[in-house]
């Protein structure tokens, strides 16, 4: 990698998952952020939270297990499948199924309920299942914008291969090596799936000022000089612009980058405002029935 230190984005930290709780009886997550570390609310702006649901097995059942109806305003919830199938559906009339490699994007806006369950097929085999959620906040002026729902299948992906290697990376959202992803998003973000092989390298540049972090889902590989097992995320300083991975197994990983909104943020339940009033007439707004109408 043609490359000198100074350029190299600095590792912060490597953080092991959190101790793992369960969202619903679906899903069993490690906080990574805000809480898992009390890193702040900001730190990793535009990105609120990551919950992500390590490998585990479930055993085959006849009921759906997951998350049942619950509100949003204010952000946007991002669900990345890598083992089994979720099912989704909302007070906005959008529901839809993703499997490994697939994402669903939903933006809550002004506010929506859903639901999210294991997919009925797979409830019913069981398996090994494996995903990740995000909370991708708002800017004040969108935050009160209508619910969309975007439905993002593997094969519509932008594709880059690595050079020289086996693997490939999938473009969610933003731009990698001139390759744009599908996902449509209200602020600069990147958010790119690396599927490589043992041996794979790949190098590649993000702006300096970007909140930046890299989760190895899968296998382990060095990412800068730092040797990263499964299931730890990798969290960059802001200095620096280029990435290097070198896969020394095949390995799965996640990485996202993103320009900080710089704004007040009030977080409260299922809400992510800028006020505390705004908090509060969230909860208004939902008792009054203003997001809508779901079945359990």
């Amino acid at each position: 990698m043609n490359s000198t230190s100074q350029t190299l984005k600095a590792v912060e930290r490597v953080l092991s998952p959190p101790a793992p709780h369960w969202v619903g009886d679906g899903f069993r997550v490690h906080n990574f952020f805000p809480g898992g570390y009390s890193l702040g609310l900001r730190r990793f702006s535009p990105f609120f939270l990551m919950d992500y649901n390590a490998k585990v097995e479930f055993p085959p059942s006849d009921r759906q297990r997951g998350v049942g109806v619950h509100p949003h305003r204010g952000f946007e919830t991002v669900t990345l499948a890598y083992h089994g199938a979720v099912a989704h559906h909302d007070s906005a009339g959008n529901s839809g199924i993703i499997y490994p490699g697939d994402v669903q994007w939903m933006t809550a806006g002004s506010g929506v309920l859903h639901k999210e369950y294991h997919e009925k097929e797979f409830s019913r085999k069981g398996g090994v299942f494996q995903m990740v959620q995000l909370w991708v906040n708002l800017p004040a002026r969108y935050k009160m914008t209508a619910p969309k729902y975007q439905s993002i299948r593997a094969e519509q992906m932008g594709k880059v291969a690595v050079p020289g290697g086996g693997g490939y990376v999938d473009v969610i959202a933003g731009e990698l090596r001139g390759v744009k992803g599908p996902a449509f998003t209200f602020t600069p973000i990147n958010v790119f799936n690396f599927y490589l092989k043992a041996g794979d390298r790949f190098a590649f540049d993000l702006p300096e000022r970007d909140n930046t972090c890299i989760l190895v889902l899968d296998g382990e590989a060095y990412i800068q000089d730092r040797q990263v097992m499964q299931d730890h995320l990798v969290i960059f300083a802001h200095t620096g612009t280029q990435v290097q991975i070198y896969a020394t197994q095949d390995a799965t990983l996640l990485a996202l980058s993103g320009e900080p909104i710089d704004e007040p943020i009030a977080a409260y339940g299922p809400f992510l405002m800028n006020t505390h009033e705004e908090i509060i007439q969230a909860y208004e707004d939902l008792n009054q029935g203003k997001f809508g109408y779901l079945e359990e």
